[in-house]
């Protein structure tokens, strides 16, 4: 169980400004396209790329399966091209697969394309998966 502290530092703590995309959401979404044709896109503003802090033993693991030790959590969800999230609504990912090209963070399902600034933090497992939509 994640302490508040965790928590707020995830969402308040410093981190490290990563650019993102800067150019137009157009041009983000060809983009990813051609890098991942057919996949699922959601494109998000105000994001935080987050490192899970895991054992070796768990990052092992992961690494077998194909899994970064790491999820994406945006403030702003701006286009989903399956209807699944709303603009505005926030979002957070299921563990990573890869992050390319430092706009575009892929998932078994989905590439968020990362529109704008964002920051990347550490954090545990349970601080990264304690917020639900439900």
């Amino acid at each position: 169980m994640a302490t508040l502290e965790e928590i707020a530092q995830l969402f308040y703590g410093d981190g490290a400004a990563i650019p993102g995309w800067g150019g137009s959401q157009e041009d983000l979404i060809a983009l990813a396209a051609r890098v991942f044709p057919g996949k699922a896109f959601c494109v998000v503003k105000q994001w935080i790329l987050i490192g899970l802090t895991v054992t070796p033993e768990e990052k092992e693991k992961m690494t077998k399966l194909g899994l970064l030790p790491a999820t994406l959590f945006a403030h702003e969800v701006v286009l989903d091209s399956k209807g699944r999230f709303q603009p505005d609504m926030w979002v957070r990912s299921n563990f990573g697969r890869s992050f390319s090209q430092g706009c575009m963070f892929e998932t078994s399902s989905t590439v968020y394309l990362l529109w704008g600034p964002g920051q990347r933090k550490e954090a545990t497992v349970g601080a990264a998966f304690s917020m639900s939509a439900g």
